[in-house]
């Protein structure tokens, strides 16, 4: 089991940049493959992206394709997603999840962070 913190969410106006950080301890990072989701008011969690153990490999949703990216440093422990040309509607609590596998991660992560939030205001 590996536990999960994620940081660096706030408050950002419409076209701006914010960089979350999800920071791992309990057992072998590299060993992960690492996703994100969101989760925005009255909706359903919503699978965002995710990045093999090895970082090589990346998967994003078609709604933040290009704007969006995700990557990690196993030396730090850290897994990232940098947040471009922000939109109101990204606006949500951001989850990041760990899995031994990227299809364990988008079906059934082993853990998750406690999420942090992102306000996109128009």
């Amino acid at each position: 089991q590996v536990q999960l913190v994620e940081s660096g969410g706030g408050l950002v106006q419409a076209g701006g940049s914010l960089r979350l950080s999800c920071a791992a301890s309990g057992r072998t990072f590299s060993s992960y493959a690492m996703g994100w989701f969101r989760q925005a008011p009255g909706k359903e969690r919503e699978f965002v992206g995710d990045i093999s153990w090895s970082g090589v490999n990346t998967y994003y949703a078609d709604s933040v394709k290009g704007r969006f990216s995700i990557a990690r440093d196993n030396a730090k422990n850290t897994v990232y997603l940098q947040m471009n040309s922000l939109k109101p509607e990204d606006t949500g609590v951001y989850y990041c999840a760990a899995g031994a596998t990227r299809t364990m991660v988008r079906t059934n992560p082993e853990s998750w962070g406690q999420g942090t939030q992102v306000i996109v205001s128009s």
